[in-house]
């Protein structure tokens, strides 16, 4: 809680040892503060944060978070700047001598590949490699999590996606535990085998990264989740939905009405379909145009043709639509 404000509740999630795990969400979801909390920056009002067996974490008890062994990398990197690299990565490492410490920071900088650069500060490196310091310093402690606070949020796109491979390959091979939060679901997707979505303080959705994209729990993990349209279809006796977009596999829903999510890849060019939908907008995608259809009760799909299918709007595109794939999100037969 920040004073009467609850900014988490009914959040729970659970990490196994070694697992890469993400939080997930929207600006102001909550999802920060329970990170904080788990680093022991922030106070629970109430329920408890376990480490490996231990407390850390509950009302009237919190560990201090230097007694935690847990890692953290800030979105700002953090790094000192009136200490040169071998020294940042060699701040949490007490109790080693020095022979020991300058062993642990040239292993940990080779691992980064920053060999040669001890002696840098880091107003001398580029953002990737302050990035990459700054997970060294982490990591140099050997602690049992690491925490990642949108870690890679002030790089540009391609180097973004390029570190998180990297850290995702590095952090498996030294078996670390690890959270990151992130408000970019392809990132957290790049990095993470299982994500947590939030919403309002509260954890939606726990799942797989292909989970979470093919069977979201509900509309809100469905809209946040990839890209696509939710709709709604009526089906009548002999199963023929509305707006012409063909028979539907499943059972008729008791109620007559489907609500379906699809996605671009559900609705595709096909030349030989009767399925015909109104353009309302192209975007071009490189390898493929990414259309916006219009039904003809005005709802709207988005749908994907290869690069030279160049239909102005206005213009009709003949598309198949695979319901098979297509994901429902209102009751079936008093079921969802």
């Amino acid at each position: 809680r920040y004073g009467s404000t609850v900014a988490v509740h009914d959040a729970s999630v659970t990490v196994a040892a070694g697992e890469l795990a993400s939080l997930l969400g929207p600006s102001g979801c909550g999802k920060t503060t329970l990170l904080r909390a788990i680093a022991g920056f922030e106070p629970v009002a109430d329920g408890r944060i376990v480490l490996g067996g231990r407390v850390i974490s509950e009302p009237r008890r919190s560990l201090a978070p230097e007694r935690r062994r847990v890692g953290m990398v800030f979105q700002d990197f953090a790094l000192f700047p009136h200490l040169n690299v071998e020294r940042n990565v060699a701040f949490g490492l007490r109790g080693l001598d020095a022979a020991q410490r300058a062993a642990r920071v040239g292993e940990l900088l080779a691992m980064m590949g920053l060999s040669g650069s001890q002696a840098a500060m880091p107003h001398e490196l580029s953002g990737g490699q302050q990035q990459r310091v700054a997970l060294a310093r982490a990591l140099a402690p050997d602690p049992d999590i690491l925490l990642l606070d949108e870690p890679f949020s002030s790089l540009d796109s391609e180097l973004r996606e390029e570190l998180a491979a990297e850290v995702r390959a590095l952090l498996l091979r030294q078996g670390t535990t690890a959270i990151l939060v992130t408000h970019d679901q392809h990132e957290a997707f790049a990095m993470a085998d299982r994500v947590t979505l939030m919403h309002a303080g509260r954890v939606v959705q726990t799942a797989s990264p292909p989970e979470l994209y093919r069977q979201p729990a509900d509309e809100f993990v469905a809209g946040f989740i990839g890209q696509g349209a939710v709709v709604q279809l009526q089906v009548n006796a002999a199963g023929e939905l509305d707006n012409g977009l063909g028979q539907w596999p499943g059972p008729k829903p008791e109620s007559g009405v489907l609500r379906l999510l699809l996605r671009p890849e559900h609705v595709r060019h096909d030349p030989r379909s009767e399925t015909r939908l109104t353009v309302t907008e192209r975007r071009f995608c490189g390898a493929e145009y990414r259309y916006t259809l219009r039904l003809a009760d005005s709802q709207e799909l988005v749908g994907l043709a290869s690069g030279d299918i160049e239909i102005e709007p206005g213009g009709q595109l003949p598309v198949r639509v695979d319901l098979q794939q297509a994901v429902i999100l209102g009751p079936v037969n008093g079921q969802h």
